[in-house]
């Protein structure tokens, strides 16, 4: 199974992981390598985490307030966004 990022879901990575290194140096690159992982996750297992919508599913981080937001189509897997769990549940449909 192959993946591919939205514009929008990069620009959320590289926000969150911006804000995190200001919080403390080399946290950026932890939410980096957690996200990381969170996406490996779901390339093994793509159906395994909680669905958003019939299209939709979430897979959350352990260490930081974000969630991987994908869908499956075909043999691709879609991150539309790294969203902060702490802002409106929906928020991420604006990134389709």
């Amino acid at each position: 199974m192959t993946h591919r990022l939205l514009s929008p879901a990069l620009r959320e990575f590289a926000e969150a992981a911006e804000y995190h290194e200001s919080q403390q140096p080399g946290l950026g690159a932890d939410f980096l390598h957690e996200v990381g992982t969170g996406i490996e996750r779901i390339l093994r297992h793509p159906e395994a985490w909680m669905k958003l919508s019939p299209h939709t599913r979430r897979c959350r981080t352990h260490r930081f307030p974000h969630g991987v937001i994908y869908q499956i189509r075909g043999e691709e897997v879609l991150i539309v966004s790294a969203m902060d769990l702490r802002r409106h549940p929906d928020s991420w449909r604006d990134n389709l």
